[in-house]
């Protein structure tokens, strides 16, 4: 075993006992001076304050989920129905929070889910997430929909783990271009999101008249991606023969801001199509609903890296992912941002934990708010959970400082109740320990 790995286990191994009073101590003895948290550790607290922070389109599309918002609810709600059972006199001084997975040995099952167009919240979006990422050293799902290209994110991470979340474009190049940059930044795993394919019904945005990616937001992996590129340069090149209209303010605005994501000189010329065509070309080719099992099989070709499937709601699809081969499954219903009166993602993970029965890796992913919420899912069988919108409102409120300080406070609080419950290993949180 190399120094450098020695060294990395070590920190693993430290991080994972000590986290939950070294977070708590530090706080408290910063308020011995007059120093409050650098983002609120309440969550409602977080979130109300990330509110007033975030411009109204913003917050609508972190915050809004599909239609009246029961999917939304549905989340939170299973969480409530689960009680905690601590069990007394069980020695846990040591603890250790730390999973394997696919290869990586991970200081606590706490992932940053992969969420787009984070330059709503804050300038630095991809980059200040992977530096907090990189500091904690958990592993961050870096969107399809970023703000910053991969190869930038990946740079901010260090040699910190990352995996990539593929939306399954209409486009198999781009597809295959996408996969072909995702293992050149490093990443151990591929992420498919299957929900997606095309948008929920969601009402706040809808309110707002907002869609981001009209508007050249989010799409950076897009407009830095070479085959994108040159779907983009054909449509912008016109070949109907048609005369080029002069581009709007907005389509101008657009343009200075993809610049630094994409090369070949565009400000050299304002009147450029590129931007517009980019726009038009993105919403053409995102997402394909003519998908089936079969197609899983188009992925395993052009990948070596392991393939999880985000987005399982059903213990019969938990089934055929595991005979079509794949080898981690996400449950999550999108934060309940897709389908209005879904079922609570909670209450999907049971059942789909019993069907795959440990052939693979099942993750968990919706509504997690705290540390409490992050054991009651890995009681209930899963083998680590991505949070979502808490640090997005911590990256709102404080940029990186705030994303790492909202999810220390998530670790933190999962390590105390695992020493409050009675649990010093993550194989130690059983469904016993819930009511």
């Amino acid at each position: 075993m190399s120094d450098t790995t020695k060294s990395a286990r070590a920190r693993v191994q430290r991080t994972a006992v000590v986290m939950g009073r070294e977070v708590q101590s530090r706080i408290y003895r910063n308020g011995v001076f007059g120093r409050r948290p650098v983002v609120p550790v309440e969550p409602a607290a977080l979130e109300a304050a990330a509110h007033r922070r975030m411009s109204p389109e913003a917050w609508s599309y972190v915050d809004g989920g599909a239609g009246q918002q029961r999917t939304v609810r549905a989340n939170l709600e299973a969480f409530d129905r689960h009680r905690i059972v601590p069990r007394m006199l069980v020695d846990v001084e040591q603890r250790d929070a730390s999973v394997e997975l696919f290869g990586r040995r991970l200081p606590a099952p706490l992932l940053f889910a992969p969420i787009g167009v984070l330059e709503m919240a804050h300038p630095e979006a991809e980059r200040a997430v992977a530096t907090a990422a990189r500091n904690l050293g958990l592993p961050m799902v870096i969107s399809t929909q970023g703000s910053v290209p991969m190869e930038e994110t990946a740079a901010a991470l260090g040699d910190s783990p990352r995996w990539f979340q593929l939306y399954w474009s209409r486009d198999d190049a781009v597809v295959d271009s996408f996969l072909a940059r995702a293992e050149a930044i490093g990443s151990e795993a591929i992420v498919v999101t299957l929900d997606t394919h095309v948008l929920g019904w969601r009402t706040h945005d809808l309110d707002v008249a907002y869609l981001p990616f009209a508007r050249a937001e989010g799409i950076a992996q897009y407009t830095s991606d070479p085959t994108f590129r040159a779907l983009a340069e054909q449509r912008a090149a016109n070949p109907t023969g048609e005369a080029t209209p002069r581009p709007t303010l907005a389509a101008v605005k657009a343009l200075i801001s993809m610049a630094r994501h994409y090369p070949g000189g565009l400000l050299d010329n304002l009147r450029s199509p590129v931007p517009r065509a980019a726009v038009e070309t993105f919403l053409e080719v995102f997402s394909r609903s003519s998908l089936t099992w079969s197609d899983l099989d188009y992925l395993r070709a052009r990948t070596t890296l392991p393939i999880l499937l985000k987005g399982i709601q059903d213990p019969r699809d938990a089934a055929l992912a595991v005979e079509h081969g794949v080898d981690g499954i996400i449950v999550s219903n999108h934060g309940g941002r897709q389908v209005d009166g879904a079922i609570g993602s909670l209450d999907a993970l049971t059942g789909i934990v019993a069907e795959v029965d440990c052939r693979v890796p099942v993750l968990f992913d919706s509504g997690v708010l705290s540390g409490a919420d992050a054991f009651k899912a890995l009681a209930l069988g899963a083998r680590a959970v991505l949070v979502g919108r808490p640090w997005v409102y911590g990256l709102a409120l404080a940029g990186a400082e705030g994303t790492q300080a909202v999810m220390e406070h998530i670790w933190a609080e999962l390590d105390l109740t695992m020493a409050l419950v009675g649990a010093s290993t993550l194989e130690e949180i059983t469904p016993d320990l819930l009511a």
